[in-house]
């Protein structure tokens, strides 16, 4: 069981990623649970839900040069008594024009198996460079 929660978390990361790199905020609605919080790396801001994380990311993503965001995750760690997990790993944005780095840093995700899907409850992002 671990095995297999461990490869659908990482596989919803790399949808994640995937979405971000192709604008496209639909994707990212069906892989965060209802409730869920992110707290972003730079300057503290929570943001609560679903609908207003798919919210920021459209205005993230019309941007002209929208700065594309990549979660690499180091490990995932599968509770034996809840079906939770946490995810760490590494954070780096890139400018989409330019192709340069704009910045980076470490995350942690926790994550719920919700009706067979695992869905991410909160992200916390630190800015390290």
């Amino acid at each position: 069981m671990t095995a297999a929660a461990e490869i659908a978390i990482r596989a919803r990361r790399a949808a994640f990623n995937r979405a971000i790199a192709e604008r496209d905020a639909g994707a990212i609605g069906p892989i965060l649970a209802r409730d869920c919080v992110m707290l972003t790396g730079t300057d503290s801001a929570v943001i609560a839900g679903r609908m207003a994380q798919v919210k920021i990311w459209r205005r993230e993503f019309s941007a002209p040069s929208p700065t594309v965001y990549t979660r690499l995750p180091n490990s995932v760690i599968i509770s034996t008594v809840e079906p939770i997990a946490l995810e760490t790993g590494e954070w780096q944005g890139m400018d989409s024009a330019a192709g340069a780095a704009t910045s980076s840093g470490v995350y942690t995700a926790k994550w719920r198996e919700v009706q067979g899907e695992w869905m991410i409850e909160a992200e916390i992002f630190v800015t390290l460079g």
